[in-house]
This record gives structure tokens, C-alpha cells and sequence, in this order.
């Protein structure tokens, strides 16, 4: 009998504790990627990976860190959930360069160019104008290239979104976000955008995040696999995933942090509104990570195959991981021993 196929999960920003490592178990899931820094400095991003090595430490049964797409699969063998990080800003590259490479020695595989305003590298979705990715920003793809550490443009603006795709040379993702014309926030993506993703190579992660949700909080099992549906048509089944974007177990003041940080004196409450500043309750359905197998229903119920239903839920992602995560250099040599 074949083996399950791997699940994963693109995406968490969750309080973390043994009682959600244990349900990351529960549902299944081979890995997850977790975000370590949103407007965090390089200092504070390595006192938070200090944090992880501790959980790592203290949880070793139940979760490893990932840093290569093998990690998965040695997840899988030894009954653990390996934990792979990202950034939703590039604020712990600061204005040096050579931070990317350390970075991605410490473990870093994604990184945001950035995270709904302006940043050194390009322009997020809240910007009113968006000039395009920056002179650096051209330099630091350039190094993300070279040493493996994935373009994520889940919070960019449209025009920066499409020339990091031209300026790349390596496939680039958007972790977590949904089609713009299915629940038009700020943060989706139009079809457009979506459709040189998947030329491009790259690969979408479908968000549960209530805000970026038809119906939000009401959305239905049915109406996000047939959002996913649509979503095939365009992009094909194999560059689409799950990026949940859940934020399991979080104060409502982590909101502040996630949407202000340090650039503003007063309250920007983004796609959420100012009568109810907090995280808003998940779908029924979609409560944590033990409900990830919900998913594979409502997409059978749609009618994806059992190998496109495998592929969204994680077999897509971990073929991205394989080629993606090493330093071009490495790739390179694999592809020449292929042929």
C-alpha cells in the first residue's frame, strides 16, 4: 500500500506552544512554514531563532527544524513536523546584503520583499503609488538567487510583484493570499498576477486568513475549494498549495505589532476594521491544524483528482522546496550529473 501523500502547511504566524505542535501532529501535517520576523532587526530575528532552537529542544518528538526538502521526508519517518522559517519583511537584512547569506545559514528559506508598505526592496499593497522593486531590491534577488532563499511577494504591490518575477531567475512564491476577484482585499492577487506566477514557475499558498476570505469569518468549506477550483483553470493544479496564514492562539495586541510595527504612532488597521482591531474567529471548519483534512474533502467534493487533491496539499510544495532551497551553484551541479 503506498504511502500517504506529504502535507504541508505554507504558512503560520501562531503563538506556539506544545499544545499546537501536538495538533500539527494531529492533522498530519510533514512541515510547516513558520514566520520568524515581521519588522524584527537582524539581532532580534536571531534572538527569536534562539527561541526556536529552544522549542526544538524542548519538543524534539513532535517537531525538527527544516532547512532542505529532505527534511520533510525525515519528518515524515520519525513521526515529527519539520518547522521551516520565513520573513514577512526584509527587516533582518537591515541594508546589508551579505545578511541574506547568513541568513539563509541560520535557516531562512522565504522572505517577504515586503510587507504592505514601502521597504528598501520593493513596495507593499498599501502604498498608493508602487515605483517598482528598488535598486536594491534588484541586488538582494539577485543573492536570494544564488544562495537559495525564496522571493515571496505575498504582500507586494502589483508592479513590484511582476518585475520580481521578471528579475528573477528562480521561481518565486506568494505563500498566502487568495484570487483578488474572488474576495477583493487588498493583499489578493489578480488573475493576471496569477497567471505569470504560474508561467513563471512559482507557486501559490491559498490563505485561510478570515480577512482574505469570501464571507471572511462565514466563509464555507465549498466556496474556498471552488475558489481553489477556478484558481486551477488559471494557474494549472500543480503551482497551487496551502498557505493558511493561521494565527492560532495570538493576543489581539499581536495585530498591532504584525500591522504597525515600529513606523507609525497610531493604529493601521488594514483590512480589518477599527470596531474589531483583533484577530478574527476562523472559519468553522478550519479551526487549527487538525482540521487540515477537511481540505482534502472539500477539494475531492470539486472535483480534483486524488493526485491533484495530494499535490495541492502538500506534494506541490515539496517539489518546490527540492529545487529551490539549495544554492544555485548546487543546483546546477545536480542538473548537469542528471543529463
Amino acid at each position: 500500500m503506498a504511502s500517504p501523500a506529504f502535507r504541508i502547511d505554507n504558512l503560520q504566524y501562531a503563538n506556539w506552544s506544545r499544545k499546537i505542535f501536538e495538533q500539527m501532529r494531529a492533522g498530519g501535517l510533514d512541515a510547516v512554514h513558520v514566520t520568524i520576523a515581521y519588522h524584527e532587526t537582524f539581532r532580534e530575528t536571531v534572538a527569536n531563532i534562539e527561541k526556536w532552537n529552544r522549542w526544538f529542544e524542548q519538543h524534539g518528538d513532535l517537531i525538527m527544524p527544516g532547512r532542505w526538502a529532505s527534511d520533510v521526508r525525515r519528518a515524515r519517518e520519525t513521526g515529527r513536523t519539520a518547522i521551516f522559517f520565513g520573513f514577512q519583511n526584509p527587516s533582518p537584512i537591515e541594508d546589508d546584503i551579505g545578511l541574506v547569506e547568513v541568513l539563509h545559514d541560520l535557516g531562512a528559506r522565504f522572505m517577504q520583499l515586503s510587507y504592505n508598505n514601502q521597504s528598501l526592496l520593493a513596495t507593499g499593497c498599501y502604498e498608493a503609488e508602487d515605483p517598482g522593486i528598488t535598486r536594491m531590491g534588484k541586488e538582494v534577488i539577485r543573492e536570494m538567487n544564488r544562495v537559495g532563499l525564496v522571493i515571496d511577494m505575498s504582500h507586494s504591490a502589483d508592479r513590484s510583484t511582476f518585475e520580481a518575477m521578471e528579475i528573477s531567475t528562480r521561481p518565486i512564491a506568494i505563500t498566502h493570499a487568495n484570487p483578488k476577484a474572488w474576495a477583493p482585499a487588498l493583499r489578493n492577487k489578480s488573475d493576471d498576477i496569477l497567471r505569470a506566477l504560474a508561467q513563471s514557475g512559482g507557486m501559490l499558498g491559498f490563505s485561510l486568513y478570515p480577512h482574505h476570505l469570501k464571507d471572511k469569518s462565514d466563509c464555507t468549506l465549498a466556496s474556498f475549494c471552488e475558489m481553489a477550483a477556478r484558481t486551477a483553470e488559471i494557474m494549472g493544479p500543480a503551482a497551487i498549495g496551502i498557505g493558511s496564514d493561521l494565527c492560532q492562539d495570538q493576543p489581539d495586541s499581536v495585530v498591532e505589532w504584525m500591522r504597525v510595527g515600529r513606523w507609525s504612532k497610531s493604529i493601521d488597521y488594514g483590512e480589518g476594521s477599527a470596531d474589531n482591531p483583533g484577530f478574527p474567529p476562523m472559519p468553522e471548519w478550519y479551526r487549527d491544524n487538525r482540521d487540515f483534512g477537511n481540505l482534502r474533502d472539500g477539494l475531492l467534493a470539486v472535483g480534483f483528482s486524488e493526485a491533484e487533491t495530494d499535490g495541492i496539499l502538500g506534494e506541490n510544495w515539496l517539489r518546490f522546496y527540492e529545487t529551490n532551497f539549495v544554492p544555485a551553484k548546487a543546483l546546477a551541479g545536480e542538473l548537469a550529473k542528471a543529463v
